[in-house]
């Protein structure tokens, strides 16, 4: 039989060949079409039904086939609004932003920012919940302020679990895999094409991390992973979930955050005068820099500790003590004890004393935060309630300190407002306060939002309410359909909900100290609220419980259970799978934003932050950013302003003042209309809360005040310290050597004090021995009858023609 030839194939197009591509793949792979829109049409007219569905430009252009590619780049029309949004965002980007305006002779180029995950995306999904939306909000900020940062997180092949809710109301747990090749995502590269991989040592095996580039506007994120071919198989998975597996894989995950993270910035070049460290779990990164800085240097490690800690930045968002992770020394040997004794040329006793309350006990615990505080130069929680927590929780760090002068500060968060607003609350903010409102100080744009008539305050609710109860309809039909649910309850769902009813949002982690079910404290009671034929509710619920967590996971149960009640079915969903689209689509719509948490365990809490650039309320516990922001003209307040642990008493009698608030206060206000027909009371609340929180409680805010009030002093101080090759380091450990040795014998003598009308006279004798008068300072206090300082004064060495021991020391008072 005669061969036949092979059919020829047609050759295939490259992408990178077809003209007008590359821009495509440019804007693609910038995230910043996560909070500027501009770019959605594209998205919509390459691929509409996938874009909707996914929301990820880079999974659009690598579905939609070649031969529609080259259709559609062919359009001269399309090609220039192409065009026009890469030329947009290069002048932009060419433009000296905030930073450069009121910083031009800057100390700092570069802040590097460590997270265990950032939440910029649903198209990336390696984010759990606060800790990533705070990391993600900031790199945007300072995306769009112009703050030089770069930042290092980790790729998760699972990410975070996915929720489902199974036909008997119980949570179910899946893990999608992330496909590398579907996300925003580019390898990091050699000059020469080799992918850049980072060594590290661990037991019996060399691991290899690859590591990927994340464009955020005009922000790099780094991230690491390990699902690399070269490595030990059971170390491949180390960055297969976030928050997953047990200890020896979050000490596993923390070690190529911090080590690895570090040094993948020396290989790039990258030498940022400032580390912000976005929670413990990033603390390893100090004992890298300090062993580059060693090398550099020849300092010995408790030198250049010494050094770098100027440089270093903590903020911790924990508040409980057994938030923090901790690590046996057992682990903490098996990992680190070559790395103590090679790399940083020190005993693993002595590295284990960094993360330990008492440096000699053999058995305590490694404590992440405990590393990150001896670390840093500066620490700060992320409230003005969570630094008074922060410091209570440090207190035996610093014994014998006065708890106010604890080392904490607070930069209370903010949230990325151009990324939460609706497409409406985004056309008011612009007529009111120009389209660049949030490139800079925010201070003075209240101004603007006052101008507003209440028409269009009123309008902007109403299109974000219904554009919710769409998305409800919608999500809730797809979830029903996917459990089984009968055709009939599926096509029910697509007509739940009102445009015109007050709406209800509750969205978080289901967790016990969160409180969730308050509200179920008197289901009937609240059947009743829900149903009122004259003043209706409708309440949105969403949230996940960790996999791990059953408590928090009954929660849930216990809320579908209430929610098949027939006679209130109609007026409360659950939507699954609590990811940013969702809380995108509830925060633009719900009316009144409830948060119930017991204080003071909420450290801050953002996702009432959310609402306010769209015009909702807050009702919410007097905790976290909600203790300082409230005021009762923008919303409403629940608890007295005091801890009470977790009394049951207590939860009920909120509830119940919950319960209250809503059937006196809240519904009574949304219904209230004027004669033509708005609610005037509500709409002034509303102003209020937009004018006056709206910019104090953004990213930008918060960003501008890590710049001003941590970074630039951080970077002053490290680089006057690493000034000589560390010779202040060198130099403080005498000093403090000397301390050591001579502060026994230091002692007061003879204290004088007279007083006339005008004023308080203080002189003082301080033995000192052999130590230098300049290295202490001596100070007067005056102490209340509570105990706490009210006044300080520092006491100033009388100058003598010959050394005196004992020196004097003395202090003018105005009486």
């Amino acid at each position: 039989m005669k061969e036949q030839p092979l059919p020829q194939k047609k050759p295939i197009l490259e992408r990178s060949s077809i003209p007008g591509y590359d821009s495509l793949e440019a804007l693609a792979l910038n995230l910043i079409w996560s909070w500027n829109h501009r770019a959605d049409e594209v998205w919509s007219h390459l691929e509409p039904t996938l874009w909707e569905l996914t929301r990820n430009p880079w999974v659009v252009l690598q579905t939609v086939s070649k031969e529609k590619l080259v259709n559609i780049l062919a359009d001269v029309g399309f090609r220039k609004i192409v065009d026009d949004l890469i030329q947009a965002h290069n002048e932009e980007s060419a433009h000296p932003g905030w930073f450069q305006n009121a910083h031009p002779n800057s100390p700092l180029s570069c802040v590097a920012y460590f997270s265990m995950e950032f939440m910029l995306s649903e198209a990336l999904p390696i984010y759990s919940g606060g800790l990533g939306n705070v990391a993600g909000d900031q790199l945007k900020s300072a995306s769009d302020l112009r703050v030089p940062v770069v930042a290092v997180g980790l790729l998760y092949q699972q990410g975070y679990f996915r929720q489902m809710i199974d036909k008997d109301g119980r949570q179910q747990p899946f893990y999608p895999y992330n496909d590398p090749g579907q996300l925003p995502i580019t390898p990091l590269r050699k000059p020469n094409g080799e992918w850049l991989r980072i060594e590290m040592t661990f037991p019996g095996w060399s691991l290899w991390v690859r590591t990927w580039l994340v464009k955020v506007g005009n922000v790099n994120l780094y991230l690491l992973d390990t699902n690399d071919a070269a490595n030990f198989p059971a170390y491949r998975g180390i960055t297969s979930e976030l928050y997953g597996g047990g200890s020896e894989q979050r000490l596993q995950q923390e070690l190529i955050l911090g080590i690895a993270g570090w040094r993948l910035l020396e290989a790039l070049g990258i030498k940022p005068e400032v580390c912000h460290l976005n929670e413990g779990h990033a603390a390893f990164v100090i004992l890298e820099r300090t062993k580059n800085y060693m090398q550099e240097t020849g300092l010995s490690f408790e030198a250049a500790f010494e050094v770098i800690r100027a440089g270093n930045l903590f903020t911790t968002h924990t508040a409980v003590p057994a938030g923090f992770d901790r690590f046996s020394p057992e682990l903490m040997k098996q990992y680190l004890e070559r790395y103590a004794r090679i790399r940083l040329n020190i005993s693993l006793e002595t590295l284990l004393a960094l993360g330990r309350e008492n440096p000699y006990d053999p058995n305590e615990y490694f404590n992440m935060a405990y590393l990150a505080i001896r670390g840093s130069g500066a620490i700060n929680g992320v409230s003005r309630l969570h630094c008074k927590v922060s410091r209570a929780i440090f207190r035996p760090l610093f014994p014998r300190w006065p708890e106010e002068e604890i080392p904490v500060g607070y930069v209370t968060n903010g949230v990325h407002m151009p990324s939460w607003k609706s497409i409406g609350a985004d056309r008011l903010w612009t007529e009111a306060c120009g389209n660049m409102c949030w490139l800079g100080p925010t201070e003075n744009l209240e101004k603007g939002i006052f101008t507003i008539p209440h028409a269009k305050i009123w309008q902007m609710r109403n299109e974000g309410r219904e554009a919710l109860v769409h998305f409800c309809r919608d999500r809730l039909s797809i979830q029903l359909a996917a459990r089984g649910a009968p055709v009939e309850e599926v096509d029910i769902a697509k007509n739940i909900f009102d445009p015109h009813t007050l709406t209800l949002g509750f969205a978080r982690r289901f967790a016990t100290y969160k409180r969730p079910n308050i509200l179920l404290s008197d289901p009937e009671r609240l059947i009743r609220i829900l149903t009122n034929a004259e003043r209706p509710v409708q309440l949105v619920l969403a949230g996940k419980a960790h996999p791990a967590d059953k408590p928090g996971q009954a929660l849930i149960y216990q809320w579908m259970q209430f929610i098949r009640r027939p006679d209130c079915r109609s007026r409360v969903v659950f939507l699954t799978d609590y990811d940013m689209l969702l809380t995108e689509k509830m925060v633009q719509g719900v009316d009144v934003w409830i948060n119930t948490p017991r204080r003071p365990w909420e450290a801050c809490g953002t996702s009432g932050m959310k609402v306010l650039v769209n015009g909702g309320l807050n009702c919410s516990e007097l905790d976290g950013w909600w203790e300082e922001a409230y005021a009762p003209e923008v919303g409403w307040a629940l608890g007295d302003g005091n801890e009470h642990g977790a009394d049951e008493e207590w939860d009920l009698s909120e509830a119940n003042a919950l319960y209250e608030l809503l059937e006196r206060e809240i519904i009574p206000g949304f219904y209230r209309r004027d004669s033509e027909g708005y609610p005037t009371e509500w709409i002034e609340r509303i102003r209020e809360s937009m004018a006056c929180l709206t910019p104090h409680y953004s990213a930008n805010r918060a960003v501008r005040e890590y710049t001003d009030k941590y970074y630039l002093p951080a970077a002053t101080t490290y680089l006057e310290r690493t000034a000589n090759k560390g010779k202040w380091g060198v130099e403080f450990l005498e000093w403090k050597k000397k301390i050591l040795l001579n502060w026994n014998k230091i002692h007061f003598g003879e204290i004088r004090i007279s007083s006339s009308e005008s004023e308080h006279f203080f002189e003082i004798q301080v033995y000192l021995d052999d130590l230098n008068p300049d290295f202490l300072k001596i100070e007067l206090f005056a102490v209340d009858l509570e105990g706490g300082i009210s006044e300080r004064h520092e006491m100033k060495k009388k100058e003598v023609e010959i050394r005196l021991n004992p020196y004097l020391f003395t202090a003018t008072i105005p009486s």
